[in-house]
């Protein structure tokens, strides 16, 4: 007889049909195990027993199916999808196939006919794998920097937003810190203190926010960089951003850390505020750094001195920008109309640009070649604008300046207008006495009797 396949289940009435054949087991007991009939045990039975055990194997084992495919209709629906269709996925190949052409086949037959003939790619077989980047070989010679919004204090204070540092070299926690929200200033106020404690790395390395890139590359008016690159460009310090999250998975791998051990090491030390927990972050850092951080390729530090006096610093960090001077000697600024002091230096600057020097505490200094002009402020406009564009890592801040501004204005008066007022009958009854028609009357009556007087 040779070989012969059988299934488990198969396998398992040859062995119950034994026991039946050697009066082992009833045919009562055999029907109830199979979960058959007792009319189709003593059918199989038969065959068993005048066959032999190959008669239990199903009769259509090796022969093809009767509901089979043509395969001139396989062959035909292969050449559609290669003309036609070759960068389709088999749902919607198989939809086009049924609407123009008139050929219905199931999307995932037509799926296996795909893969056998190497059309379609399998979700597996398309799955990309990352190369990891190796680490860089200094401490200081890349800085991967982002900012985490999450609630830090969980339900005992507002949600805010921790900017990391961390070296790309030895995932060592290079500088935190928490501010209200991803802004250019609170970049700088975390810049500051990372100089002062480190001194000038070669490059960041961050995400694309607009903090760290210009959205708008052919944008005509600009410099084409942001304040934060400005001010990095002045420090002589490399600003690089990442084109996926992956890339700098480093800083994130190390944002999902914090937000699990950060977030239960300030509930530990009941810390609610962003000022006590800047006050925390220092030691936490250095606990960090002892279990986590790694050891360099190379034992060199490439962070540079600053070498620049504090004055000049401040002026770094700060939002600067170039006014148009009219003839006026005013120009705009935020909402602002500015206007020079009249002098024999601003009368000539008339037609020429003035650079303007907005400071974190709200200072603004408008100078000319390094001197620094007078100046009044008028329409002063400090109110968010109705329907004002926001960044939603910016969102909780203005919610948060709104409210502050509405609580503190005062409740506004409700505008008469073209309001419709309830009317309160008052008992009075208008008989018409005031009428046109009535003055009229009144009148005809005043004139008939002048005229026969």
């Amino acid at each position: 007889m040779g070989l012969v396949i059988m299934s488990e289940r198969e396998l398992n009435r040859i062995e119950v049909l034994s026991q039946v054949t050697r009066s082992a087991m009833t045919v009562v007991t055999a029907a109830s195990v199979l979960g058959l009939s007792r009319r189709q045990v003593h059918r199989l039975l038969k065959d068993f027993q005048s066959e032999g055990p190959g008669a239990v194997r199903h009769k259509a084992r090796g022969r093809r199916s009767n509901n089979r495919i043509d395969p001139a209709v396989r062959e035909f629906a292969l050449i559609l999808v290669r003309e036609n269709y070759l960068d389709f996925g088999p749902t919607l190949a198989a939809e086009k196939l049924a609407d123009d052409h008139g050929l219905q086949v199931s999307r995932e037959t037509l799926r296996k006919w795909m893969q056998d003939a190497g059309i379609w790619l399998s979700r597996k077989q398309r799955r990309t794998f990352h190369q990891p980047r190796l680490r860089r070989e200094c401490l200081g010679e890349l800085i991967q920097i982002d900012g985490s919004d999450h609630r830090w204090f969980e339900d005992r204070g507002p949600a805010c937003t921790l900017l990391v540092f961390i070296d790309d070299a030895t995932s060592a926690l290079m500088q935190l810190r928490f501010v209200t929200s991803e802004s250019t200033f609170s970049y700088f106020e975390a810049l500051d203190l990372y100089l002062a404690t480190h001194g000038r790395p070669v490059a960041f390395y961050s995400d694309k926010h607009t903090v760290f890139r210009v959205a708008q590359q052919g944008a005509k008016t600009g410099h084409g960089m942001t304040q934060f690159g400005r001010a990095l460009n002045e420090l002589n310090i490399e600003i690089l951003c990442a084109n996926s999250s992956q890339a700098k998975g480093r800083v994130e791998r190390a944002n999902r850390t914090l937000q699990d051990r950060l977030v239960k090491e300030l509930r530990l030390a009941g810390i609610a505020d962003m000022d006590a927990a800047n006050a925390f972050l220092p030691g936490f850092m250095e606990r960090y750094n002892a279990r986590f951080a790694k050891a360099p390729r190379r034992p060199d530090n490439l962070h540079r001195p600053m070498n620049i006096k504090p004055d000049q610093l401040r002026d770094v960090f700060c939002f600067r920008d170039q006014r148009y001077v009219g003839q006026q000697l005013t120009f705009s600024y935020e909402r602002k109309r500015i206007m020079l002091d009249e002098s024999e230096i601003t009368r000539g600057l008339v037609g020429k640009y003035v650079d303007t020097y907005a400071f974190p505490d709200g200072r603004l200094v408008i100078r000319w070649q390094g001197l620094t002009l007078p100046y009044a402020a008028f329409d002063k406009d400090q109110r968010v604008t109705h329907a004002a564009i926001t960044e939603n890592k910016h969102l909780s801040a203005v919610l948060a300046h709104i409210k502050d501004i509405q609580d503190a204005a005062p409740p506004k008066k409700q505008p008469a207008g073209k309001q419709r007022s309830r009317y309160t009958p008052t008992g009075n009854r208008n008989d018409g006495w005031n009428s046109k028609l009535a003055k009229r009357a009144k009148e005809a009556r005043a004139a008939s009797q002048g005229s026969d007087i």
